[in-house]
């Protein structure tokens, strides 16, 4: 796919960061030694310096296995740099940047937006195809025909004589339309039972759950949320959950309100380790969570 796509969508995307969070002072994406997106704050010639000693790093790494992540952490702030599916994300932040809340919006939303990319570009591409093979038939004319001359021939029908009918035909049918009229239709079943609506799908950030005797197999959610379940389903138990990770995995698990007042309405959800490792995140990252209605 051309990198000119995923320049326009990430540029947008690293200066809607920068807006969010003033204390990331600059931020870039690079891939292949060349800068494929950067925000207004960020020059070009300080980018390049960076993406070179990056790949002096790497090449002094090939001994131990190579080189993901750098982290270089000065008097004023740090540089960070991460890959990020085929490109690699580099973010700088002043020392009084909250580290928790920079992972969150740089980890999340760029991820989400190269998906995004990656889903409409193909159907842009066959879109378009389709369209230009279209105009390539409409542009080519018919070639002129001349004009036959043809005799039409008309034939008198056959007349078939009603004497040469066959009886046992007739009365066959006459049979089937008598059986036709005496049978009674069927009752259509009519389900009494409401239409339940769609369970609602709730974004919350991850917090480790850990205390003694906690359970393995159950998450904490904030009572307000679990509320608004109950008041959607009145008249079902609601105590399993189905969550989603950003990155597909999905699992169920049993669910109980949040006890702590001062974390209520903060947006989290808290889980087991267990849990954690299945689903292949940690805190700090973003699921979604709806109740299961059996």
């Amino acid at each position: 796919m051309s990198n000119e796509v995923y320049a326009l969508a990430l540029t947008s995307t690293l200066q809607e960061i920068q807006n969010v969070c003033p204390d990331i002072t600059s931020n870039f994406i690079f891939k292949d030694e060349k800068i494929l997106a950067k925000d207004k704050n960020t020059e070009e010639e300080t980018a390049t310096q960076t993406i070179d000693a990056f790949n002096k790093i790497t090449e002094s790494a090939d001994i131990i296995g190579g080189l993901e992540t750098v982290t270089i952490q000065g008097a004023e702030g740090k540089v960070n740099i991460a890959p990020m599916s085929d490109f690699h994300l580099t973010t700088v932040s002043s020392k009084e940047a909250d580290e928790k809340y920079v992972n969150t919006l740089t980890r999340v939303l760029i991820p989400i937006v190269i998906k995004l990319v990656d889903e409409i570009q193909p159907a842009s591409i066959e879109t378009e195809t389709i369209t230009s093979n279209d105009e390539a038939i409409t542009q080519v004319e018919p070639e002129p025909v001349e004009d036959e001359v043809t005799e039409e021939v008309f034939e008198e029908p056959e007349v078939e004589e009603a004497e040469n009918a066959p009886t046992e035909e007739l009365d066959e049918e006459a049979a089937m339309r008598k059986l036709y009229e005496d049978t009674e239709p069927e009752e259509l079943e009519v389900d009494d039972e409401p239409l339940l609506p769609e369970p609602p799908v709730t974004q919350l950030m991850v917090e480790n759950l850990k205390g003694f005797r906690v359970p393995s197999d159950t998450v904490r959610v904030d009572e307000d949320v679990i509320a608004q379940w109950n008041e959607l389903y009145s008249d079902k138990k609601l105590d399993k959950v189905e969550i989603e990770a950003l990155n597909g995995k999905t699992t169920r698990c049993k669910v109980k309100e949040i006890k702590k007042s001062k974390d209520s309405g903060k947006g989290i959800i808290k889980m087991p380790e267990k849990i954690q490792l299945t689903l292949e995140i940690a805190a700090g990252e973003l699921v979604t969570v709806k109740p299961v209605v059996e």
